[in-house]
């Protein structure tokens, strides 16, 4: 900063209360020119405003981390000290100047207490103890000493309940505020909150309204001790220790004396004392604070502002330079330096730093301020962001203005507003940056807009949670008996008086809880006479809304947006449910048929659009003896029925009833017959609702999460809700019912009789491990038997011939390549290890054996667990043991088969002979091919290749698979 000439140097001290701040603005307004700097943006404000109001705001410029106001004409510059203007000016006044020794911010001060002077007049304020600090620094300084204009006495211990009016109790955490505001609205009736956190706009919302009297208490943290000129009566600290960033530490003597000198204003006398669990104070700290006598401060923190910005390690070393004077000493780094140090160490951010240009701009950067307060690798990340941003130009303003968005809500607790009001001050603060974004002017209009509406909105939720005054406003109303004046916003919050009294869900309301019954009863009646005509516009809407706006929960519950407005109920069958409605009596009975008539077209569209093809089913009058008998038992399931109970009527069934029934979309199963489209998730989610009402359950089941092949199989849950969410168990787990259909298909290829282990694509379509897969296997009712075996090594793939330019090779290895492949590799294995244990006889070492790697497999044999009361051989099942198939399940040739077979007897031999030969459009049929029965052999060791196609049932779903493999 540049030294100027210097007129008049004055230093003011004494203690508070004795209206150095308003003798200054006084004296900067009798120059032409003038800066004042003060330590907290939210005092700048309030000193900016003052001097607004005097000379008018085209001479006034406000100049802060976040806030920049500067006129064409400016005259006087109200600042904080870190963002004090460096220009020539009549008048300079450094507010607080104490705080030179102030472990954070305390190099600011003192540059400022160095350098910093007016070309007439130059004031310093603060406490008396820098006395012999400026007198040793600032030769020819005159000293004013203020004395208080009133007395400050102790007051002793008192506890919240018994705090007289208009006091101030001082916590030293966010949680401590909380907490006493609380007890003291419960209590007292309210108070306002100050907190250093809160913006300006928030601060002064809740001082005016200690001020006007709304409330007669102020809880705040020591930020109340700079600038706050309160009508505050007594000071109780809660505590007498505070964190100030690195630990815990206790209130130093002339830290007390700050905070306890808000008690009185003027000439009117103060108390201090203590509350809560805080220790009464020693004597002497009494004595000290009463009369204001401190130890003198004795080292004042100081930085080197002479900078060297050659490079990162240069500029560090300028930064950590002795001052050379032995009141002058470092303190610990502050964040700027930190960040500066951890980016220094960051390979991206040294490559991107090639001179003394870009370790300015670096350090720039690094000042940034760390509002978010989230951790400092955050902080630094975001700066590295930032950083490269600006080497390249600007920051984006699509990237500003997303971040800037996610800020903007005005919705939460005050937790969640208190964050976003940091957050966005980082954004402020970036805005206010000369030619660090496009349309600077738009950037910070849109960030102060978004503060202003996050200030607001944090006012209103201190003042929502701290203070009832509602109780206030219906006593106040009830004593003048007045009648009470009733709202209701678009949102459906209810107001009397303009205090909330409730909220209107749907089409019932909600009365505020909070309210005692006397209350009550006053909210509710007034409610109500201004509910009447809002219930039958919200009617209106809600019969003329769309479906998308509506929607049912897995319990049944009938959903407008958010609000409940009515639950299913059971009604003539499953696929017809009733509809009850959530209507205040208040509403009248026309009120509610409307919203059920509403209700009722909802949900029989649903119905009537998720299940269609099983309305088509019912409908379908083509459909005749056991297909229509067949066709009632698949509607009453929902789509969906377990073969095993229904297998007779599935038998009984001929070719032609099936054919009828496919064509609805109907799939017999080896284990379940259902319809495929019903499976999806929003049918599945709509059936157990459906059926959970027809069945009158408390509770229902819910579906499961899309997507999932096996869901865990819970011994407590009936089978049959697992059968309707689409789902079979077996073993641990319960599988799809289409991809167990899918897994069906897969085994009727394999030896079951003689053992087969699991494919790729077995274990594919249930997404399971093997080990998974065996368990899942034996809830199927196979066995697994587990063994081990010596691993074949994977071959090693030979490198290919390069391919001529332009073509590419993706042809995979034939299967002799990889046995020939495999059989090099582990002759060439075998070489090597003969030749390795060679070596090592001959020269007398041990020999070493590689213990051969092994893998585990299974072996899977259908091993049905018996039955009670079974039947005979052949009924239901095969002579093998397996389950047997009906036609749904056979392929072409046991379907023509069946055909030929006379009524309880066996197959024609006669048209078998003609296929046999190649008649009557058949195939010959090799010995080598199938046994008698269908089976093929397994003499062979199993090996696996793609069987000659077949004529299907062209109704088939098979015969559709096929046209479709044929298609490719």
């Amino acid at each position: 900063m540049t030294v100027y000439e210097r007129g008049r140097v004055t230093a003011i001290l004494g203690p508070t209360n004795t209206g150095k701040t308003h003798y200054a603005i006084e004296r900067m307004l009798a120059h032409r020119t003038g800066v004042i700097g003060l330590p907290l943006r939210l005092l700048a404000r309030e000193v900016y405003d003052r001097i607004v109001k005097a000379r008018g705001p085209s001479v006034v410029a406000l100049v802060t981390g976040e806030e920049r106001i500067v006129p064409d004409r400016v005259q006087y510059w109200v600042a904080t000290t870190e963002a004090v203007p460096d220009i020539a000016a009549d008048f300079v006044a450094i507010d607080e100047i104490q705080l030179c020794a102030d472990p954070e911010r305390g190099h600011v001060f003192t540059d400022r207490l160095l350098k910093m002077r007016g070309l007439q007049e130059t004031l310093f304020l603060g406490s008396d103890t820098m006395r012999p600090a400026i007198a040793s620094l600032i030769p020819g300084v005159q000293f004013q000493r203020r004395d208080r204009l009133s007395t400050l006495s102790w007051s002793g211990s008192k506890k919240l309940s018994r705090m007289p009016a208009r006091s101030a109790i001082v916590g030293f955490s966010v949680d401590d505020v909380y907490a006493m505001a609380e007890l003291i609205r419960r209590q007292k009736g309210g108070c306002a909150v100050v907190m250093g956190a809160l913006s300006p706009r928030t601060r002064n919302a809740q001082v005016a309204m200690y001020q006007a009297g709304e409330v007669d208490y102020l809880v705040a943290t020591d930020a109340i001790g700079m600038g706050l000129n309160l009508d505050i009566r007594h000071v109780a600290f809660s505590a007498t220790h505070k964190f100030d960033g690195r630990r815990v530490r206790p209130l130093f003597p002339h830290e007390m004396g700050q905070i306890a000198g808000r008690a009185g204003r003027h000439t009117e006398s103060g108390t201090f004392g203590v509350t809560g669990e805080a220790e009464i104070l020693d004597e002497g700290l009494i004595d000290a604070i009463e009369n204001h006598r401190f130890a003198p401060i004795q080292r004042l923190i100081w930085r080197n502002s002479d900078l060297q910005f050659g490079t990162m390690d240069r500029l560090i070393e300028s930064l950590e330079a002795p001052s050379g004077h032995a009141l002058l000493g470092r303190g610990r780094d502050a964040d700027d330096i930190q960040a500066l140090k951890t980016l220094r160490d960051i390979p991206e951010i040294r490559d991107r730093v090639r001179g003394g240009q870009d370790v300015r701009l670096l350090w720039d950067v690094c000042r940034v301020p760390d509002f978010r307060g989230i951790s400092p690798a955050e902080h630094t990340s975001l700066l590295a962001r930032i950083f490269g941003f600006l080497q390249d130009g600007m920051i984006p303003s699509d990237w500003l203005g997303n971040a800037i968005k996610r800020i903007d809500r005005t919705h939460g607790d005050i937790d969640a507003l208190s964050k976003r009001l940091a957050y966005i001050r980082t954004w402020t603060y970036v805005a206010q940056r000369s030619g660090w974004v496009q349309d600077e002017s738009h950037w910070r209009g849109e960030t102060r807009a978004v503060e202003d509406r996050l200030s607001d909105a944090l006012h209103a939720a201190l003042t929502q949670r701290f203070v009832d005054r509602r109780t206030s406003v219906l006593l106040r109303r009830l004593k003048q008996k007045e009648s009470l004046v009733a709202e209701v916003n678009d949102k459906g919050e209810v107001t009397v008086e303009g205090e909330f009294a409730g909220r209107l869900e749907g089409f019932r309301f909600r009365p505020d809880q909070t309210a005692t019954a006397d209350e009550a009863r006053m909210l509710n009646r007034a409610s109500y006479e201004a509910l009447r005509p809002e219930f039958h516009l919200r009617a209106d809407r809600f019969y003329n809304a769309p479906d998308t706006e509506l929607d049912y929960t897995e319990q049944g519950g009938l959903m407008w947006g958010g609000s409940a407005v009515g639950k299913l109920v059971r009604g003539s069958d499953a696929l017809h449910p009733g509809v009850e409605v959530f209507v205040d009596e208040e509403a009248g009975p026309e009120i509610a048929e409307k919203v059920k008539r509403r209700l009722q077209h909802f949900i029989d569209r649903k119905i009537a659009a998720l299940f269609e093809p099983l309305l088509a089913l019912q409908k379908d009058e083509a459909l005749t003896g056991l297909a229509r008998g067949f066709a009632f038992r698949l509607v009453e399931a929902l789509g969906v029925l377990p073969r095993e109970g229904i297998a007779n009527e599935v038998k009984e069934l001929d070719q032609e009833a099936r054919g009828a029934l496919r064509k609805h979309g109907v799939r017999f199963g080896q284990f379940t017959i259902f319809m495929p489209a019903l499976l999806k998730p929003a049918p599945t989610r709509l059936r157990l609702v459906l059926w959970s009402l027809a069945e009158g359950l408390d509770t229902f089941p819910e579906s499961p999460p899309p997507g999932l092949v096996t869901i865990p199989h819970i011994a407590d849950v009936p089978e049959q809700h697992y059968t309707l969410s689409g789902y079979r168990p077996a073993g641990e787990r319960a599988i799809r019912i289409d991809m167990l259909e899918r897994l069906a298909d897969l085994l009727r290829t394999q030896d079951t009789r003689g053992g087969f282990e699991a494919n790729p694509d077995m274990l594919s379509i249930t997404g399971m491990t093997l080990e998974q897969f065996s368990r899942l296997m034996e809830g199927l009712g196979y066995a697994a038997e587990k063994g081990e075996r010596a691993k074949v090594k994977a071959a090693e793939v030979p490198v290919a011939a390069p391919a001529p330019e332009g073509e590419a090779s993706d042809a995979p290895m034939t299967e002799e390549e990889s046995v020939l492949a495999a059989e090099t590799r582990a002759r060439w294995e075998a070489e090597q290890a003969e030749k390795r244990r060679a070596e090592a006889e001959a020269a007398g070492e041990p020999v070493e054996e590689a213990a051969p790697e092994t893998e585990v497999f299974y072996t899977f044999r259908w091993a049905p667990k018996p039955r009670p009361n079974r039947r005979p051989q052949g009924e239901g099942q095969n002579r093998r043991g397996g389950p047997r198939r009906d036609a749904a399940q056979d392929g072409p040739r046991e379907a023509r088969e069946r055909q030929d077979r006379p009524e309880g007897g066996r197959p024609n031999r006669e048209r078998r002979d003609k296929r046999e030969q190649g008649e009557g459009g058949g195939k010959p049929r090799g010995k080598d091919n199938f046994k008698k029965g269908g089976k093929p052999q397994h003499n062979k060791p199993a090996t696996f290749s793609s069987r000659p196609e077949k004529k299907a049932d062209p109704d088939s779903p098979f015969a559709i698979l096929a046209a479709l493999k044929d298609k490719k």
